[in-house]
């Protein structure tokens, strides 16, 4: 069965970019391919959604020529992306605390949401100025101002209720998480919602993982089996796999 929710962190850009000599602004430029190509592929297979982790709120302490470059990047593959993500029926989400982005794009942003927030196809959700932990902190901020309003009663809070307030209610949790880049940790994304999702983690750099590569990540999930804290079935589980990178990268 296809993973119902794919989320990928997409790490690799700024290497990718330095093993060529290139600066480091060029390998998120050829990240935006990887991007296209992936999305194109999640919607064929009748993926519903996928969570893209595009910038995180540590991500400020990057060079500020690399971050205003990559807010450009972001706006200029908004601008290219938006008539084709429409005409596939592509639903365009936006996680994370936006007011920091610089204005144009937060505009642009919303802008895109609000006019394919009736689409049925692909929801796309990109997580940007994203946090895990802000994002559950920002969720109990919202619970604890109903309760203290009594609009909410302490008693009734439960996991339902923190799901109910994150950035994307209807969020369904990932089934899938797959981390280009090699290294082995979720850094504070989806904190909440991965607790029981398939960790898939490959040595490609981000701008070389294209459709072939998100099969073998679906291959590997399919291969697995979901246990959610219940006991083994009899079916024999699968570690999961690392691809290493190919020669037909170069």
């Amino acid at each position: 069965m296809v993973p119902r929710h794919i989320a990928i962190i997409m790490d690799g850009n700024g290497r990718w970019a330095q093993n060529r000599g290139l600066p480091r602004v060029q390998g998120h430029e050829a990240g935006a391919e990887s991007v296209r190509s992936v999305v194109e592929a999640c919607a064929k297979l009748g993926v519903k959604q996928l969570t893209l982790y595009a910038f995180s709120s540590e991500n400020w302490k990057r060079p500020k020529l690399e971050v205003t470059a990559l807010m450009t990047q972001l706006k200029r593959f908004l601008h290219q992306e938006r008539e084709t993500m429409l005409r596939n029926s592509i639903r365009l989400v936006i996680i994370g605390q936006i007011e920091r982005l610089p204005a144009s794009l937060r505009d642009d942003l919303l802008e895109t949401c609000r006019i394919s927030a009736q689409n049925k196809g692909l929801t796309l959700c990109v997580a940007l100025n994203y946090g895990g932990r802000q994002e559950i902190v920002d969720a109990c901020k919202a619970i604890a101002t109903k309760a203290r309003s009594g609009a909410l009663q302490p008693d009734d809070i439960d996991e339902n209720t923190i799901a109910a307030h994150l950035y994307q209610p209807d969020m369904p949790d990932p089934d899938l998480v797959i981390r280009t880049g090699g290294e082995m940790r979720v850094s504070n994304f989806l904190l909440w919602q991965l607790s029981y999702s398939e960790l898939y983690v490959t040595d490609l750099l981000w701008p070389d993982f294209r459709e072939p590569d998100l099969m073998l990540a679906i291959d590997a999930y399919k291969a697995r089996e979901r246990r959610f804290g219940g006991v083994d079935t009899g079916v024999e589980t699968q570690e999961a796999s690392t691809p290493k990178k190919t020669s037909r990268r170069g």
